[in-house]
């Protein structure tokens, strides 16, 4: 019943924004709760972390390193151009570098997952790319927007660790703890997940109901050139790398798919609302445009050269 659920998470996604656009006084009160709702998520990821997740780090450093590197350098840079072309002022500038500086989202491990990538490397790269961020994020968008827009970096620092680092590491322990009857309810937790994402994202387009005739079409827009500039550039730069197809569709989906949920609660405790606009629409546009991803590749396969080369490959290995 879970996977079912956790399937049409775009269709959860853009059916409560609806509702929030033209009811938002349903969720504006909710603001205050953005926070807990990210530690949910958070906790929830990391309850399904083990020990061999981490060890699989070690064993396998380059294609992580190159996804994470591609991942804070690609995002952060097109965020800015797209901003820059579009003329999109400071603070949706400011909302749009938040989206691209932070680490990959946990949606790209179920992309992965749906596109017959590596999963094991994508929840790789979403942890070591996340640990990474409690000083990327802040740094990147302090070098990006600082000049323009105060950035309290130390602050962003702070929070990043206390929103993503502890309930990550919380859930970590508790996994261990309990990891055969965490193993029976993972569905379950990701349905929890989904739901406190959904719930973030109508909480923002509440906040923004007032601008989202005018503001939305263009950040839209900004969103989906960024979107889809992530996806793109992961892909064929890990091909010109080297990367096997399975590979490089992996690092795709976490150059791509953004934690817009750590972006929107950093806009909301640190800048505006307007500027966490971006996030809350990444969060639904990812997801579609991951879904639809996923479903193109895993229909194509793996062609049977790519496949005879990539299983010589790791048996030379």
């Amino acid at each position: 019943m879970f996977e079912r659920i956790n399937r049409l998470f775009p269709v959860w996604a853009v059916l409560l924004a609806v509702v929030a656009a033209f009811a938002p006084e349903l969720f504006v009160g909710l603001k205050a709760d953005i926070k807990t709702l990210l530690v949910v998520i958070m906790f929830a990821m990391g309850l399904t972390l083990t020990r061999e997740d981490f060890a699989r780090v070690i064993k396998a450093p380059k294609p992580i390193a190159v996804g994470v590197i591609l991942q804070f350098l690609i995002m952060p840079v097109a965020a800015l151009l797209v901003s820059r072309v579009l003329g999109l002022g400071p603070e949706l500038t400011t909302g749009m570098i938040l989206v691209g500086a932070t680490a990959g989202g946990t949606s790209s491990n179920v992309m992965t997952w749906l596109a017959g990538g590596h999963v094991a490397l994508s929840v790789s790269m979403t942890m070591v790319s996340t640990v990474i961020s409690v000083v990327a994020t802040p740094f990147i968008t302090w070098l990006l927007v600082g000049q323009s827009i105060g950035v309290p970096v130390l602050g962003m620092l702070m929070s990043i660790a206390q929103l993503v680092i502890a309930p990550i590491a919380l859930g970590v322990i508790v996994h261990h703890l309990l990891g055969a009857r965490i193993r029976k309810i993972e569905s379950a937790l990701a349905t929890l997940a989904m739901a406190a994402i959904v719930l973030i994202i109508a909480i923002v387009v509440a906040l923004n109901a007032g601008n989202l005739a005018t503001l939305g079409p263009i950040v839209a827009i900004a969103v989906i050139a960024h979107n889809g500039i992530g996806l793109a550039a992961g892909y064929w730069l890990s091909r010109a790398l080297g990367f096997d197809i399975r590979t490089a569709r992996t690092i795709a989906f976490e150059v791509g798919l953004q934690n817009s949920g750590l972006a929107v609660t950093l806009a909301n405790q640190f800048f505006t609302a307007g500027a966490a606009l971006p996030g809350a629409l990444f969060s639904v546009w990812h997801n579609v445009s991951g879904s639809l991803l996923a479903g193109y590749w895993k229909q194509r396969g793996i062609p049977a050269r790519s496949a005879t080369s990539e299983t010589s490959e790791s048996t030379s290995r």
